[in-house]
């Protein structure tokens, strides 16, 4: 599983890597560079699944597993 994130702004187009909680979406990051909040979009779970090079840890455990997002072991 991948923990760092590059996000990048749409707004200035500033990229930061960024190191993702494993347990946890994050749902709003604000750009260094411009101050831009981000929030996920539709149909996202957070910040590193919309505006980042690897979706966040939930996420990636989910398409690991072949299950459906919200679905039992």
């Amino acid at each position: 599983m991948k923990t760092v994130s590059c996000i990048t702004c749409p707004t200035c187009g500033y990229k930061a890597s960024k190191t993702m909680a494993t347990d946890a979406c994050q749902f709003f990051y604000t750009c260094e560079n411009c101050g831009t909040v981000l929030k996920p979009k539709s149909g996202d779970c957070c910040v590193f699944c919309s505006y980042g090079d690897v979706p966040c840890p939930p996420v990636q455990e989910v398409r690991s597993s072949g299950r459906a997002a919200g679905t039992a072991p």
